[in-house]
């Protein structure tokens, strides 16, 4: 779930329709998947431009679907008209719903209000695993319990209504401002929201929402089911998931597409399963260091020499016995790209996978490769520390053992695989 931009969102007019529409759009990029520490704050982002908004009635329909075991409904999008009456179709055929997913940049405030009737109606939670703006919080504030992780987004800017040549005309708040202080909010938050301009937008952090009564409990990644693929849950939808959660795997989108699709469908299935946000992004992770390293079997000397030493910088830079160990031991090729500053790992690692898909593609591999002395610590129950590992690994560089380097970045598959291709062998 990484970056942001900001665009226009149309504005719906009508009688006393009062829009907010909502001027912001996030590209997901992480997961949840990816870190979400990575994503940049809202708050100084540019306004949106002064072209009239857009009316073409050609939006697409608010993604309403039911999560595995029928406990979670996932709403994404803008709130449309129709959007409340789908939903209450949705918990009508599933009794058992507990929870509402919201991630929305706006809509039309009438349809933001009648989702939070719903909500009150049924005692459902509500969540924001990412941004909810606008309309969308007016269905947000009506949870029993109301819940964000660290970094959601929740945006207020006063409503309007759309007028001549683009302009957006504030209209009058009192309704909203009723619905807010009904819900239990602190009356000079409230002034605050509906004070902010219709052209801006005012993102308020986790402990002034929690303060203000707006957000009951901060949750983390793991304690509730993932929303990353809320929006697009098919493969290709999984597939760029799982590529804005590890940059380093965009050479296969080209090179070995296959290994690219098999861990979005894996992903994709952990996400239909139910697993939280931490759980498919350790898989991802674990995927793709699996993946990377198969990509080096069969690779020249010179080639593993390099990711040796770039392993040994990573193991020297890494700050931790445990991330030290998850490099140096585990093989974690991400870890060690990720451990050095400044992405100057990822930029070494990116170009040494360049080389290794220039070379001829590895035999394949029965099983994805074990580092051996990972393999030796799960055989001997005998952990490396992490000054071990950088002197095992300074003493084959330094003597220009290769052979051995492959079996502890890969495992003895590299080392069969590299015999198989010696002269006169079968």
């Amino acid at each position: 779930m990484v970056g942001a931009d900001v665009r226009r969102r149309r504005a719906w007019s009508g009688a006393r329709v009062g829009v907010w529409a909502g001027m912001l759009a996030v590209v997901l990029a992480g997961l949840g998947l990816a870190d979400r520490a990575g994503i940049p704050a809202l708050a100084g982002l540019p306004r949106p431009a002064e072209a009239p908004p857009d009316t073409a009635p050609d939006e697409p329909p608010t993604r309403i679907t039911l999560g595995p075991g029928g406990r979670d409904v996932r709403l994404w999008g803008d709130l449309n008209d129709g959007a409340a009456a789908r939903l209450r179709r949705v918990l009508d055929a599933n009794p058992g719903v507990v929870r509402l997913h919201l991630t929305s940049d706006g809509g039309l405030v009438d349809e933001g209000a009648a989702i939070g009737e719903l909500v009150a109606e049924r005692g459902l939670v509500t969540y924001v695993p990412d941004y909810c703006v606008s309309a969308c919080t007016l269905a947000f504030v009506r949870g029993r319990e109301r819940l964000i992780v660290e970094d959601s987004r929740l945006g207020f800017h006063a409503p309007y209504e759309p007028g001549a040549f683009g302009s957006m005309v504030q209209v009058d708040s009192t309704e909203e401002r009723g619905r807010y202080l009904a819900a239990g909010l602190e009356p000079d938050f409230v002034d605050q929201a509906l004070g902010t301009p219709s052209r801006d937008i005012w993102i308020p952090d986790a402990a002034r929402l929690r303060a203000a009564g707006v957000v009951t409990r901060v949750v983390g990644p793991g304690d509730l089911p993932d929303s990353t693929l809320d929006d697009d849950d098919s493969l290709a939808g999984a597939r760029a998931a799982v590529l804005r959660a590890v940059d380093l795997l965009a050479p296969f989108a080209a090179q070995r597409p296959g290994v690219l699709d098999g861990i979005a469908a894996r992903y994709r299935d952990a996400y239909r399963q139910g697993r939280s946000e931490s759980e498919g992004l350790d898989l991802i992770r674990a995927e793709a260091a699996g993946a990377i390293r198969t990509a080096f079997l069969g690779t020249d000397d010179a080639t593993m020499a390099d990711l040796g030493r770039l392993v040994l910088d990573a193991m020297a830079a890494s700050g931790s016995e445990e991330a030290c160990r998850a490099v140096g031991r585990d093989g974690d090729l991400v870890a060690a790209a990720e451990a050095l500053p400044d992405r100057r790992g990822l930029g070494r690692l990116g170009g040494l996978l360049d080389r290794a898909f220039a070379g001829p593609a590895p035999l394949a591999a029965r099983a994805r490769p074990t580092p051996l002395l990972a393999a030796a610590s799960t055989l001997h129950g005998h952990a490396p520390g992490c000054a071990a590992l950088r002197h095992r690994f300074a003493g084959m560089l330094a003597r220009g053992d290769t052979l051995r380097l492959r079996e502890a970045l890969l495992g003895r598959t590299a080392r069969r695989l590299e015999a198989s291709a010696l002269p006169g062998e079968p």
